[in-house]
């Protein structure tokens, strides 16, 4: 049974930090694409980040470039997204998801999702 476990969300000031972890069991990183997403009520599921072992790829929504970072430990099979200079509009939950072969920005198109965890910057 494939699991992601995200973890790592909370409350922080704008211009503040936060580290987010997703925990896969039941799959190898090195043969997937990790995918971070972001959803607020009201509004479409958003990717904001991805990185694919597959092919070396990484993409970051255009509105984070230069802020979050993704990475990955293998051993542990965990990919994090590092948050940095947050802002009041990152506001939302968090969930990392798992495509068997490459990046896409298309959620429906990932194969396995983890629970959500909620990131709230405030100004």
């Amino acid at each position: 049974e494939v699991q992601l476990q995200a973890s790592g969300g909370g409350l922080v000031q704008a211009g503040g930090s936060l580290r987010l972890s997703c925990a896969a069991s039941g799959i190898t990183f090195d043969d997937y694409a990790i995918g971070w997403f972001r959803q607020v009520p009201g509004k479409e599921r958003e990717v904001v980040a991805c990185s694919s072992s597959s092919d070396g790829t990484t993409y970051y929504t255009d509105s984070v470039k230069g802020r979050f970072t993704i990475s990955s430990d293998h051993a542990k099979n965990t990919v994090f997204l590092q948050m940095s200079s947050l802002k009041p509009e990152d506001t939302a939950v968090y969930r990392c998801a798992a495509h068997a072969v490459f990046c896409t920005l298309a959620p429906q198109e990932y194969h396995h999702w983890g629970q959500g965890t909620l990131v709230t910057v405030s100004s």
